[in-house]
């Protein structure tokens, strides 16, 4: 039980990755929306369900350090590596080949830490302070994003 368990927990990040690539592709062919924006973190939040359950709970330290971690550290390189450029009256997003990497990076590191902090802390508090590390990047980068989009839609308006 407990192999599976961990091969569990290796295939479902690489599974989410390869989703977030797939989705990545299908997003840069449509208009970015203020609704494609603020979804997927407003979504993502009702993650901190999880909290309710006694043994996803860590200590708040934890949770601020992991949640600074992605916001100030690992969301870096995702807004950077996301452009947004207006086309006529439309606000698309960039391909990057950079970003592809940067995402093929993420999932290797959060694999490899994952072993390392499971043998520290148990595997649901594992999972919480990976999910609030990741809500932290996914925030961060939406948050900017929408800034530079709104930018880009008011400059099209002043035209």
């Amino acid at each position: 039980m407990a192999a599976a368990l961990r091969i569990l927990f290796v295939l479902a990040p690489i599974a989410g990755g390869i989703g977030v690539l797939a989705w990545r592709f299908h997003e840069t062919r449509r208009p970015v929306t203020t609704r494609k924006i603020i979804i997927p973190p407003l979504a993502m939040s009702t993650g901190f369900g999880m909290f309710v359950a006694p043994q996803m709970r860590i200590p708040f330290m934890w949770g601020l350090g992991a949640f600074l971690i992605g916001a100030l550290v690992l969301a870096v390189p995702l807004a950077r590596t996301s452009t947004l450029e207006r086309v006529g009256d439309e606000v698309l997003m960039r391909r990057s080949k950079g970003f592809i990497l940067i995402l093929l990076a993420l999932l290797a590191l959060r694999i490899a830490l994952h072993d390392y902090v499971g043998h520290i802390v148990s595997p649901t508090q594992t999972a919480a302070l990976f999910f609030t590390l990741a809500f932290g990047m996914i925030l961060r980068w939406r948050v900017g994003m929408y800034y530079r989009f709104k930018e880009l839609r008011a400059e099209a308006g002043r035209r």
